[in-house]
């Protein structure tokens, strides 16, 4: 089977379930950034040390494949038994809030605003989180148009402080400290 289709050579794209939109669609846009984020929370996990929450990472990719799946489903109910798996869960929500509590409790006070700098590992945290408010964005204008769970603009939200709070973490633990402006 060969990678490439020609079928979206015009500049349309078909969506999980059935269908077809312009690239540029709205749907497009949320789930290509949640595609984007993903792949930049794989940069986060191969950038050195390797070990720093990959666990958690992984997860979040996981998560990440299973939201873009469903912003990618026009219709969820024709494809119910296929996005059995896609589904999440607001116990995640907790789990970034307990980790984003646990890393505050090791950073010193935030007293000013942070650069997107320091070490390596910090520096794509902040890049994942950037991306992932885009997404976050790009959702929330699908949910002018199209039925969003709420839980997904929620999810995001709470992911980019997520990735914040990890980038000070990086640079605490890699003694960079915090980039201030």
């Amino acid at each position: 089977m060969t990678i490439y289709t020609r079928t979206g050579d015009a500049g349309e794209t078909g969506l999980f379930g059935g269908g077809r939109v312009p690239k540029d669609h709205a749907r497009v846009q949320a789930y290509g950034d949640v595609d984007e984020l993903n792949s930049v929370i794989g940069l986060v996990r191969a950038t050195q040390p390797v070990h720093f929450h990959d666990e958690l990472l992984e997860t979040i990719q996981r998560d990440l494949f299973a939201l873009g799946g469903q912003l990618a489903t026009p219709d969820p109910e024709r494809v119910r038994e296929a996005l059995a798996k896609a589904e999440l869960s607001e116990a995640r929500v907790t789990l970034f809030e307990r980790t984003i509590d646990a890393a505050d409790a090791e950073l010193p006070p935030l007293r000013a605003f942070v650069l997107p700098a320091g070490s390596p590992k910090a520096a794509a945290f902040h890049l994942a989180r950037t991306v992932c408010r885009r997404a976050e964005r790009n959702v929330v204008t699908l949910s002018h148009y199209a039925e969003i769970p709420e839980l997904f603009i929620v999810y995001l939200n709470r992911l980019s402080d997520l990735l914040f709070t990890l980038a000070r973490l990086a640079n605490h633990r890699e003694g960079a400290g915090d980039v201030t402006w």
